[in-house]
Formats: C-alpha cells, sequence, structure tokens
C-alpha cells in the first residue's frame, strides 16, 4: 500500500491494516526462523507499512485535535 493510499484511509481501517501486517510479521519471523522464508526482505517491508500506518494516524490525530482547539 502506498502512503497516497493510507492517508485516504480512515484511523480504523489504518488500525485494523496494522493488525493485519502484524500478524503477517509474525509468520515471516516464524518462517525465518524454521528456514522457510525465501523472501527475507518481506520482514523489513512489513515493518516499515506498519511505521508508515502509525505515522500516519498520528497525522490525522494531531490535524483532528487542531480543528478542534482552533
Amino acid at each position: 500500500m502506498k502512503l497516497s493510499e493510507m492517508r485516504e484511509k480512515t484511523v480504523e481501517e489504518l488500525q485494523s491494516a496494522i493488525e493485519d501486517w502484524k500478524k503477517d510479521l509474525f509468520t515471516y519471523k516464524m518462517q525465518l526462523s524454521t528456514h522457510k522464508l525465501e523472501n527475507t526482505s518481506l520482514i523489513s517491508k512489513t515493518k516499515a507499512l506498519i511505521a508508515q500506518a502509525k505515522t500516519v494516524i498520528t497525522e490525522k490525530t494531531a490535524n483532528a485535535a487542531e480543528v478542534t482547539n482552533a
């Protein structure tokens, strides 16, 4: 998912996506430990997606706070 696509989603959608990516990350780590993961870059890509989604959530909540305080 691209960053522009993340910004279009709601906070709830992003949080559910983060949960899914965390499950995927756990699966990838288990596969890595059992030497069954062929594409090890999936781990770092999934971590990056989680971080980007959390950043977008923070931006959205900060913008919402600014609007209510203004």
